[in-house]
């Protein structure tokens, strides 16, 4: 299997706002930028966006290098939270509803296609990739201004 690596971010200006998202995929040589956003939104939801988007845009099963400054994302994913929600028909440990059952569920059937490795990454730093990530989200979500 191939390995690729993606980083993702998301932005709102206010919550919910005007959001965007944004990822970067790396094969080799190959870098590709992906961008979009919503009128109205949460930065979760644009968070599970940018991942959801840059995964569709993968051919065949992969091993991915996922990273995301989102603890929401990274914690759901590797602590098998999401996958718990979904099980209790979307419901949390605390008896609360698990918010965006709509994007972990498309989230997770594309998890079951690949490998994923996930990285935990700190936002606003050293980290390039996360920083072009956090500059698209923001200028897509500046359109809906």
């Amino acid at each position: 299997m191939k390995t690729v690596t993606i980083y993702t971010d998301g932005a709102c200006s206010g919550n919910p706002g005007p959001g965007g998202w944004g990822a970067i995929l790396m094969y080799g040589e190959h870098k590709k930028e992906l961008s979009g956003g919503e009128a109205k939104t949460t930065n979760n939801r644009m968070e599970l966006t940018a991942v959801i988007e840059a995964l569709s845009q993968l051919k065949e099963p992969c091993i991915v290098d996922l990273w995301s400054d989102s603890k929401y994302v990274i914690d759901a994913l590797e602590k098998g939270w999401a996958r718990t929600w979904k099980k209790r028909n979307w419901i949390k440990s605390d008896k609360k509803p698990a918010l965006n059952p709509d994007l972990w569920d498309r989230l997770l059937t594309l998890c079951d296609l690949h490998t994923l490795r996930c990285h935990w990454v700190k936002g606003h730093a050293e980290n390039e990739h996360n920083n072009r990530c956090d500059e698209l989200a923001v200028a897509e979500s500046r359109k809906f201004l």
